[in-house]
């Protein structure tokens, strides 16, 4: 118990994103982009037991996602896994503090605008590790210092603790609290919530019963493994039965509020800088969303003329603009290399972007 905690302290102490631990193997921490060791002996097979059975895991367990919470109250987001029979963990921070959306660098009025619906499916996408659970979690706790809400969050783990403000918050864990995503979701529409957080649309059951939880007066924030505005569309789409996918896409297109997607990239200050496209759906999009996204969607976006309305490149191409970016980190993360040079040469006023480094 206390090796663990004593490496949760230094992984704090450091600044570490990450700590990466194994049975009879030296713990590695992530610092900025560079993994190191740490000057600490192997770790004895006892040592990973603990945090296993700290964590809920079991002999028979091979993956397993959950918590751990440090003798002075630090958390940790941990993933149990085995590795040719032995025993890992992979710890990430979580930072007690939520950041505002104004630290995160977020489209602030946008985003508050999305959040005041009174109903409909807000959609925060992009890779593991963007941010995806903090972006969420800061529009949670705007609306906490602005509404009187009841607001419901199924995850698996819980990241950030909410403390009621305006709003009242019941905050349930998947395997502790309840079974699933789609089973907690089904059961919060019973709990007279006003906003349902859902920690990740995972399969056809938990999308379903999002849409259906949004057409009946919810406001639904979830996040999705997705890269762009239109391949979410196209996964939403792909995620259900053939012959229920036309049924699905209709009440996608009628529920969908809004698509964030986000991306971290290397600024020039040397941190991680929020670079995000944001797609709005509006009476002219619903048919493209109804016909699973495609190229009508994608060159919308990059026509970057409406604010609400911005593809990953045209944002990239404004953090350059604004100096957050090098060229070259952004042309590397740009999803589309030839229409990011494209840009490059003919960009105008109408390209503006805000954001900040974190």
């Amino acid at each position: 118990m206390n090796l663990i905690e004593n490496l949760c302290r230094a992984c704090r102490e450091l600044g570490g994103a990450d700590l990466l631990l194994r049975e009879n193997s030296v713990p590695f921490i992530r610092l900025g982009e560079v993994l190191r060791a740490m000057e600490t002996p192997p770790l004895e097979p006892a040592w990973i037991e603990y945090l296993w059975a700290r964590c809920g895991g079991t002999p028979e367990t091979q993956d397993h996602d959950a918590s751990y919470v440090t003798e002075d109250n630090v958390r940790f987001r941990v993933n149990l896994h085995r590795q040719l029979g032995l025993r890992g963990a992979v710890l990430r921070r979580i930072e007690t503090r939520i950041p505002t959306m104004e630290d995160l660098g977020l489209p602030v009025e946008l985003m508050q605008k999305w959040l005041q619906r009174p109903s409909g499916l807000i959609l925060v996408t992009g890779a593991t590790g963007t941010g995806k659970s903090t972006t969420m979690a800061a529009c949670l706790d705007w609306l906490n210092q602005n509404f009187p809400l009841h607001i419901v969050t199924i995850e698996d783990p819980v990241e950030y603790l909410f403390t009621d403000g305006l709003s009242h918050f019941t905050q349930r864990e998947v395997g502790s609290d309840t079974p699933s995503f789609a089973e907690g979701l089904r059961r919060a529409l019973r709990q007279t919530p006003d906003v349902i957080m859902l920690g990740e649309i995972r399969d056809a059951l938990s999308a379903t019963t999002a849409l259906q939880a949004a057409e009946t007066g919810h406001l639904v924030l979830a996040s999705l493994h997705s890269s762009s505005a239109t391949e979410t569309v196209e996964r939403l789409s792909r995620i259900f039965p053939a012959d229920e996918r036309d049924d699905a896409s209709a009440l996608l297109a009628a529920q969908l509020v809004g698509i964030f997607t986000q991306m971290l990239v290397r600024g020039t200050q040397k941190k991680l800088c929020l670079v995000a496209e944001h797609f709005e759906n509006q009476a002219a999009t619903r048919n493209w969303i109804r016909q699973g996204g495609g190229t009508e969607l994608v060159d919308f976006l990059n026509r970057g003329s409406n604010p609400e309305n911005r593809s990953m490149t045209v944002n990239l191409v404004a953090a350059v603009k604004e100096g957050r970016l090098a060229e070259a980190d952004a042309l590397s993360a740009a999803p589309n290399a030839d229409e990011f040079r494209r840009l490059m040469r003919g960009i105008n006023s109408g390209f503006q972007s805000k954001g900040a480094s974190r």
